[in-house]
């Protein structure tokens, strides 16, 4: 084995002991630590993603040599690798983008417990990527929860308060329906490991047993993973879970954490329940379903907002609508498109959100929409970011987001039964997407002078900040810029990371 195969589990494991190094620091020095870590594991998923590139193939890391049933496994492919690549960056550069902010609203007796958060939720994230042991991923989805409730409790207000208890009661709903599915498949497989599950099943379906208690299975780990990815009609927790917390949170949980979840789902369609028999088990007809009306109503409830981040944390449950038709469809073609748009909205999501904090930021603090009249004239910066990632969440041909409604589009012609709704539907959220960011885009870019004539701003207006915000935060935005260009004019080497990553996946 090459020593770049190791990747895998140092990456779990040096992210741990990050947790457990920063518990022991100032929150000046946890900070630089949790940056240095999510760098370090994305330059050696780097590596790694060379190195497969290169076999075009995945391999098995077992954990301890020992080996199955009774050792743990951990797989690595293509897909895995660029998806922990993915989350690495987006912890990177939101570590960046929102230090301003975290260190004037996490006090500094608890930045600490803030940065081992942190670590900790990429951890989890890292190991739901690459684990092949059902039962070490529902260890690490508990873990993943806990650390997102932590990151969403950095901002310590009544708010948060109440945000990190609706998350975690609609959370744990999910873990529990989702730790019975583990359990019935366990009874019916007599295993834990991925690999050896799929085997077990296509013996049941083949031979026609366990029909009922294998489609209650298959319901169960899906609604179960559908509610903690915040999938319609199980979005509840999301606008004030997102909506309040410190701008490095809000960027984390809507690109890592809820993708997390999305791929674990992905990983058991492939790799235990097998994509036929997920097809044939009519789940897939309710994701689509429910993909669909989120897709519509996500965007009409961002129309709704007022409040600027509130806005774009509804934004995502369309989004995440995105995503579940793909998957909904149950063809190759709709498959990918789901993984595209993971890294799209991953990208331009965690942009969005520390562009907004600039802006916010240049306008005293106000996050009503008519208050950030001429904010993208104080923060040239911010403002830019927030235009490109706008655009790439409305589907603007040369950004991220283009590429994976594209890539829908194109998957849905395939069958002729999703084609019109998928299009219909594709329309009419783009449609509202372009409405409630291009009114966001207005505000900031109308002239301050414009703005105080108009009576927004009353008779005082206080803006406190520093302009184009700090080096760290310019570097950040610039960094989420370039990846959601990248993703959006780059898309061979992607697609096909993709594509290569699917056919392995199982």
């Amino acid at each position: 084995m090459s020593f770049v195969q190791n990747v895998p589990c140092f990456s779990i494991l040096m992210t741990m002991f990050a947790a457990i190094l920063t518990s022991a620091v100032s929150g000046k020095t946890a900070r630089k630590i949790s940056i240095g870590i999510s760098a370090a594991v994305g330059a050696m998923s780097v590596c790694l993603l060379v190195f497969l590139t290169g076999t075009g193939d995945s391999y098995v890391y077992a954990m301890g040599h020992f080996p199955a049933p009774w050792g743990n496994e951990l797989r690595a492919g293509m897909l895995e690798t660029a998806m922990a690549l993915l989350f690495c960056i987006i912890m990177l550069l939101s570590l960046l983008g929102g230090g301003e902010e975290t260190k004037a609203d996490v006090r500094e007796e608890k930045a600490n417990f803030y940065y081992i958060m942190a670590d900790l939720l990429l951890a989890a994230n890292l190991a739901l990527v690459y684990t092949n042991d059902l039962f070490t991923a529902y260890v690490f989805v508990e873990i993943n929860t806990i650390a997102a409730c932590g990151m969403i409790l950095g901002k310590f207000n009544h708010r948060t308060i109440a945000s990190a208890v609706r998350y975690m009661i609609m959370s744990l709903m999910g873990s529990g329906l989702l730790l019975l599915g583990i359990c019935f498949f366990y009874d019916m497989t007599g295993h834990l490991l991925m690999s050896n599950m799929k085997e077990e099943i296509l013996i049941i379906t083949e031979a026609g047993t366990y029909q009922v208690p294998f489609l209650l299975t298959v319901g169960l780990v899906s609604v179960g993973l559908a509610i903690k990815s915040a999938l319609w009609p199980f979005h509840a927790w999301l606008p004030n879970a997102y909506g309040y917390s410190t701008t490095t949170s809000s960027a984390m949980l809507s690109s890592i954490v809820s993708k997390g979840y999305i791929f674990l789902l992905l990983k058991l369609i492939f790799r235990v329940i097998g994509p036929e028999t997920f097809v044939k088990s009519h789940a897939t007809e309710v994701l689509f379903v429910f993909g669909m009306i989120g897709m519509i109503l996500g965007s009409v409830d961002a129309i709704r907002q007022n409040n600027v981040r509130r806005m774009v944390a509804y934004s995502s449950i369309a989004q995440i609508g995105y995503i579940f038709v793909g998957i909904g469809m149950g063809t190759e073609a709709g498959m990918e498109a789901s993984v595209y748009h993971i890294f799209a909205h991953a990208s331009a999501k965690a942009l969005v959100f520390v562009a907004v904090s600039g802006l916010i930021r240049s306008s005293g603090g106000n996050i009503g929409l008519k208050e950030l009249a001429g904010a993208g004239f104080r923060n040239k910066t911010a403002g830019v970011g927030f235009v490109i990632g706008s655009l790439s969440m409305i589907g603007i041909p040369g950004c991220a987001g283009f590429v994976s409604k594209l890539m829908f589009a194109h998957a849905s012609l395939e069958d002729a039964a999703y084609a019109i709704p998928v299009l219909v539907c594709l329309a009419i959220s783009t449609l509202l997407n372009a409405v409630y960011f291009m009114r966001v885009m207005l505000f900031i870019y109308t002239p301050d002078e414009v703005s105080e004539l108009a009576g927004i701003y009353g008779t005082e207006r206080t803006v406190r900040g520093d302009g184009d915000g700090c080096l760290p935060f310019k570097a950040a935005i610039v960094g989420f810029i370039c990846l959601n260009v990248f993703l959006g004019i780059c898309t061979e080497p992607v697609t096909e990371v993709i594509k290569t990553g699917l056919s392995i996946f199982g």
